[in-house]
């Protein structure tokens, strides 16, 4: 069986496919950022849900890029794990 790190570096080669994964890097970097928090906060994402009054649902919804969170619910997540949201445009 092939490697996620070998299939991704084929699909790579592909300049359609490339282009569309680097329009998502913003996202992933966020997604990466929000497990990474919870994990280092030793929390579930059925804590998470509870301290912010949403579903665990929700959580798993926001970590694996099918949400579209707003400034505003991505502040209160912030909050919650005690960290500071921060958003540049460079």
């Amino acid at each position: 069986m092939e490697s996620y790190k070998k299939f991704r570096a084929k699909l790579l080669k592909n300049k359609e496919f490339k282009k569309a994964y680097d329009e998502l890097g913003p996202e992933f970097e966020l997604i990466s950022m929000l497990i990474e928090k919870r994990l280092k906060k030793g929390m579930t994402q059925a804590a998470l849900a509870r301290k912010l009054g949403t579903k665990q649902s929700a959580i798993a919804r926001l970590e694996s890029g099918a949400a579209n969170p707003t400034v505003a619910s991505l502040r209160k997540v912030a909050h919650a794990l005690d960290a500071k949201l921060t958003v540049a445009i460079r």
